[in-house]
């Protein structure tokens, strides 16, 4: 991989690890657009950069996370389930789920139609304007979700922002908790993945590694702004439908 190729996918990584269309999705359409074999640094690479984004969190809500011990006690409970699982079947997913075009292409149109269904509920059931409302058995819900992002073109953002509005979490408190769960979640991901990983790594490998972090950290700022800015006035109709056109895009150029 060249620094301008990991300049290219830590943007398209920046701009979409937060909003509910699958970063990783986009990660394996776009490296198929630039040539780059996906092999097992690609893998790691995709995975790695995303902690980029999330120190992009953690650097817009530092407050919330030194002085918020109830928002605290919800993120860990629903981090549960993803940590549990993620650790059980890591060998699979990365062995055989990342890079998988079938499966990316399904998950895509299928969690569009989802988001759809979820927006639509929200409508008329999400009445909680905060994540300390969560009942500890809500915040585990919501974890449940989480943990089907381990399939790539899920999003991690799309399934918890469905299982925080199925939850009653209205659309900006469902964003917001989406955002604060990532930061636990991706950083242990990113850390096991660069624990098993790094001894193949070559010392080329880590100086395109740096520039898609640092990238990915940027535009993760700009990205998670705009979306809470859209989301006061809009719907996540825009997004719901963007996934099912971009899932058919994906299969139209790569399977069929």
């Amino acid at each position: 991989m060249e620094i301008s190729q990991a300049f290219i996918l830590g943007v398209v990584e920046g701009l979409t690890e937060f909003l509910p269309v699958s970063s990783t999705g986009h990660l394996i359409l776009t490296a198929h657009l630039l040539g780059i074999p996906h092999n097992t640094f690609t893998k790691s690479f995709e995975i790695s950069i995303q902690l980029g984004s999330i120190l992009a969190v953690v650097f817009l809500y530092w407050r919330r996370f030194l002085t918020d011990l109830e928002l605290w006690k919800r993120i860990g409970v629903a981090f549960l389930p993803t940590g549990i699982l993620g650790f059980s079947f890591y060998k699979f997913i990365k062995g055989y789920l990342i890079g998988n075009d079938v499966v990316v292409v399904i998950a895509l149109v299928l969690g569009g139609v989802f988001l759809l269904f979820a927006d639509r509920v929200c409508e008329r059931f999400c009445y909680l304007g905060d994540a300390r409302e969560l009942s500890y058995k809500r915040a585990f819900a919501i974890g449940l979700f989480q943990s089907l992002a381990m399939v790539p073109g899920v999003s991690r953002s799309a399934s918890t922002i469905i299982g925080g509005m199925l939850m009653g979490l209205n659309r900006k408190a469902s964003a917001e908790f989406s955002f604060l769960l990532a930061v636990p979640t991706m950083l242990i991901a990113t850390g096991y993945d660069l624990f098993k990983s790094h001894g193949e790594f070559q010392s080329q490998d880590w100086q395109v590694l740096s520039v898609g972090f640092i990238t990915a950290f940027v535009f993760a700022l700009i990205s998670v702004k705009a979306l809470l800015a859209f989301l006061s006035k809009h719907s996540f109709l825009p997004f719901g439908i963007y996934r099912i056109v971009i899932g058919l895009a994906y299969a139209y150029f790569f399977l069929l």
